[in-house]
């Protein structure tokens, strides 16, 4: 009868001891890369004049609207470009941050890298951004006005790309999982400018 209980008791801690150790498991970091962005001032270095200047805004909350947003798309004088539309308190857009961090390090000297940070509270932006440092600034757009007009209605993230003579060639609804799925898109739908 002893060994019985015993045995049940052990079976209780066990099982105990395994869901503790899965509700732990879960507790981490949301699926977000914590390794640190790249060393951009190294790696973006000699970028030609429109993209240096945006890089120079790198990781500011900027404000102005479709207006100020579609100016800066124009000023890009004859560079493709690539939008990311998120909010600090989307999931899928945190832990997709790392990609775009990575790309816009590998390929900011023949694309530019623009962010749109849709409906969102701005304290909560820069304070997101604060640990998520990117290189190049996003337009805060609370009432999504940017991001509907960049066809980003079906949630966030989503991707826009802009061939060299500045129009829009495709969004994409949902996060690229690695850098070489982002960049084999900006090569399709920004560098080559076919139509999604």
């Amino acid at each position: 009868m002893k060994t019985a209980v015993h045995r049940h008791l052990l079976v209780f801690a066990l099982l105990c001891v395994a869901c503790t150790g899965l509700v732990l498991a879960g507790c981490g970091d949301n699926g977000e890369d914590p390794s640190p962005a790249p060393d951009y001032a190294k790696k973006l270095a000699g970028a030609p004049a429109p993209l240096a200047s945006l890089y120079a805004q790198g990781n500011e909350l900027l404000s102005g609207g479709l207006d100020a947003f579609n100016e800066r798309i124009a000023d890009l004088n004859g560079y493709p470009a690539v939008v990311n539309v998120w909010a600090s308190w989307c999931g899928p857009c945190r832990a997709e941050f790392p990609v775009f961090q990575k790309t816009a390090a590998s390929m900011g000297k023949k694309v530019g890298f623009l962010g749109v940070n849709a409906q969102d509270n701005d304290d909560a932006a820069k304070t997101f951004l604060s640990t998520h440092k990117v290189p190049y600034p996003s337009y805060t757009d609370p009432d999504a006005d940017i991001a509907h007009d960049l066809g980003a209605t079906h949630g966030y993230p989503a991707t826009a790309f802009f061939d060299a003579q500045g129009k829009l060639t495709y969004t994409k609804s949902g996060p690229f999982e690695n850098q070489a799925e982002l960049e084999e898109a900006i090569r399709q739908y920004a560098i080559n400018g076919n139509t999604g």
